[in-house]
């Protein structure tokens, strides 16, 4: 099964007014919203083809004893070697209308693109839960969240000029300060609009617009992300 990079969060702290920094580069804020039962709150910039989610705690209890306790929010919010990074996941490519030519075995494949767990987030009715990867246990890597629920869908990748610079983003690279990159991980790498590699720190760089305008912008330290347009 392909896979395609659907959005992609940042760990930052309380309130996330870092995000203050990517408003002032022009990035255009699109909602913020609770997450009961995961502990976390998020502001979001949206885009024609993704978002990006600046997370944040606000409930350690709830982090702690909630259906997300696997997810070690608080342990990567408070531990500097941790990943800050999420990566959300959909199945890429063109839906199989005809479901007679699948089997259940591989309607089943379909569904697991790594070795995981199940999340059934408070938020979401039952059974739309997501598949975490097992490297979720290893701090030093981004969480690997699989949406089986998501359909593939074909967004329309804004390259106008007339609406400004950050109208959709092009690629993702993530740096992750280890010798190796778990099986999880791997697989996550391969997606669509996605590469991982072993670096020095922890480092996300993002490009938009296929980096028509040529500039780039260094957010560190303030936040470990690095902006390409």
């Amino acid at each position: 099964m392909k896979l395609a990079l659907d959005h992609f969060f940042i760990l930052v702290e309380p309130e996330a007014k870092v995000a203050n920094l990517l408003a002032e580069l022009g990035l255009e804020e699109s909602f913020s919203r609770d997450h009961p039962g995961q502990g976390t709150s998020n502001r979001c910039f949206s885009f024609s083809n993704s978002k990006l989610e600046l997370l944040w705690l606000h409930n350690e209890e709830e982090a702690n004893n909630g259906p997300a306790k696997g997810l070690q929010f608080p342990q990567r919010s408070t531990n500097k070697k941790a990943s800050p990074f999420g990566l959300i996941l959909k199945r890429a490519g063109t839906v199989i209308d005809n479901k007679k030519e699948s089997s259940k075995k591989e309607s089943s494949e379909l569904t697991i693109p790594f070795n995981g767990w199940c999340y059934q987030p408070d938020y979401f009715p039952a059974p739309m839960a997501f598949h975490v990867g097992n490297n979720s246990e290893n701090l030093i890597e981004p969480l690997c969240i699989y949406v089986p629920f998501m359909e593939p869908v074909k967004r329309e990748v804004d390259l106008s000029s007339e609406k400004g610079t950050f109208k959709s983003i092009s690629h993702v690279h993530i740096h992750v300060p280890a010798d190796s990159l778990s099986p999880e991980l791997l697989i996550t790498s391969q997606s669509e609009g996605l590469s991982v590699e072993c670096g020095a720190e922890h480092l996300m760089e993002a490009t938009f617009d296929q980096k028509t305008s040529g500039l780039s912008k260094d957010l560190r330290p303030d936040i470990p992300l690095i902006l390409h347009w």
